[in-house]
């Protein structure tokens, strides 16, 4: 184990009904121990879109459900996942109804362009949800796509 790689111990002062109703919920989310499920937390907390750098390079998912029929919107998102390809590594099109379509569009890239592409899809008249979701890529992902610094 690296340096980097090893456990600190550190404690945490909690009121009872606190740490009872936290039990009750790892527990139900299969949780062994406390520790991991804590981990998991700050895990989530680093990646909330406050806390990331608008250069971060970063991969996740934009989720899109829209309404196919509305005037010109599937050629629009077509058009833009173009303009966009460089950070959409790949797109899955679900019919969920006679009018609805949902998307799920695998990306990587900076976080801002990854945002930017976001927002853009979410201002869209006809698009119901959007909503951007990323982790962190480890260095070695980094250096893998130079492109993306």
């Amino acid at each position: 184990m690296t340096e980097k790689d090893a456990l600190i111990r550190f404690g945490v002062s909690m009121n009872q009904d606190l740490v009872e109703q936290f039990d009750k919920i790892i527990d139900k989310q299969g949780y062994d121990n406390r520790s991991e499920a804590i981990r998991d937390l700050i895990r989530k907390a680093l990646i909330e879109p406050t806390m990331l750098q608008q250069t971060q390079a970063v991969a996740g998912t934009i989720v899109i459900v829209y309404d196919h029929a509305f005037n010109g919107l599937a050629a629009y998102l077509i058009e833009l996942q173009h303009h966009f390809h460089h950070e959409i590594i790949s797109t899955m099109h679900v019919h969920l109804n006679h009018a609805q379509c949902l998307e799920v569009l695998v990306v990587r890239g900076v976080y801002r362009k990854l945002n930017e592409l976001c927002q853009q899809i979410q201002v869209q008249k006809g698009v119901f949800y959007a909503e951007l979701s990323v982790t962190h890529m480890n260095e070695e992902s980094v250096a893998e796509h130079s492109h993306l610094k």
